[in-house]
């Protein structure tokens, strides 16, 4: 039998536990919001963190050690990757959307203005500032960290994933923080809303990349990545440049501009 270059992948439950957890989370956050019940929602979270840590478990045996991911793969791989992300570029294109379509021409309920009287945005220039240094520092640090890998330099690659790491999680405290001490919230009038929506989901973006690079640091030390085979560092580090990029845009457009 002639051996074909693509990986048929085998038949695997992580589809459907992954879909059943995304069902539990999505119930369970209904019931937590109206009856203030958390069992489902816990149910969901862990079949989710359970379905992510098998199926990356198989992905990392069936690229490393038993070498399924050719070539041919690995340009798939690479495809798919990019067209999530253009996925995630639309998913973010909407808030803005809805963002310029409320703050280009507000209305009478807003007192004709933006931001909306009695809305008192925050300073762009504190802690939204260190924010933004704060994830351009790590778009550094995580192409250190690609550049490493190509020299060879297991050492440097470890310790600017590291780096990277701290940097995303010290974003995610500060964000946090900020708020908490934020005058307004989610359900104050239009801006509240596209501005919690818009960086709150960022937020969560963060958080996933700061995982995703978690799991490559480990894959590091662990010497499962090559000079010339580490698409899972790629595509982590794509994810993260893309976190940064849609951050740029909403410093400028909702924390500058929109202030």
């Amino acid at each position: 039998m002639t051996r074909v270059p693509f990986h048929l992948v085998e038949f695997s439950p992580w589809p459907l536990t992954g879909s059943l957890g995304a069902m539990f989370l999505t119930m369970g956050l209904t019931s937590w919001f109206h009856q203030q019940k958390m069992l489902t929602l816990i149910l969901g979270v862990l079949l989710i963190l359970m379905t992510m840590l098998q199926w990356w478990r198989d992905i990392i045996r069936e690229s490393t050690f038993q070498g399924y991911h050719t070539l041919k793969v690995s340009m798939g791989m690479r495809m798919g990757m990019i067209l999530f992300i253009t996925s995630e570029v639309c998913f973010f294109f909407a808030f803005f959307w809805a963002y310029f379509h409320s703050s280009l021409a507000p209305n009478t309920e807003l007192g004709a203005s933006w931001p909306p009287i009695y809305v008192y945005p925050l300073n762009p220039f504190q802690v939204p500032l260190l924010n933004t240094a704060i994830l351009l520092a790590s778009g550094v640090t995580v192409t250190w960290a690609h550049h490493s890998l190509l020299c060879g330099n297991h050492k440097e690659s470890i310790h600017s994933m590291m780096m990277t790491i701290m940097l995303g999680a010290y974003f995610t405290v500060l964000q946090a923080q900020e708020y908490l001490e934020t005058s307004f919230s989610i359900s104050d009038s239009v801006y509240g809303s596209t501005f919690f929506v818009a960086t709150g989901f960022h937020g969560l973006h963060v958080i996933i990349g700061t995982l995703f690079l978690v799991v490559c640091l480990i894959r590091i030390i662990y010497y499962h990545f090559s000079i010339n085979h580490h698409f899972g560092f790629e595509a982590a580090a794509w994810y993260w440049h893309f976190v940064d990029v849609v951050w740029l845009f909403l410093y400028t457009c909702i924390y500058w501009w929109g202030s």
